[in-house]
């Protein structure tokens, strides 16, 4: 079989997840982009995956630091200040 970059191994631990979209944390089965997207029709976005810990999430500072930076880097406008 042939592997690619999107290829993963299921883990049991990520069947609960919620995912940000647009504004709300939405279900792994909900969480769906537009076509019309676009980062889906040009390939632009910045991404960072956060793990929460008894409603904490860990090292949040250093998550957006490095959102903040990537999305200046290509000229993405977050919609929000860093503070």
């Amino acid at each position: 079989m042939a592997h690619g970059t999107h290829d993963f191994e299921d883990d049991a631990r990520n069947e609960g997840i919620l995912i940000w979209v647009n504004g709300e944390l939405v279900s792994r089965e909900r969480a769906v982009v537009s076509v019309f997207d676009a980062g889906f029709v040009l390939g632009d976005g910045v991404w960072e995956g956060l793990r929460v810990s008894a409603g904490h999430p860990a090292f949040l500072e250093r998550h957006l630091d490095r959102l903040f930076a990537g999305a200046k880097a290509i000229m993405l406008d977050v919609g929000s200040s860093r503070r």
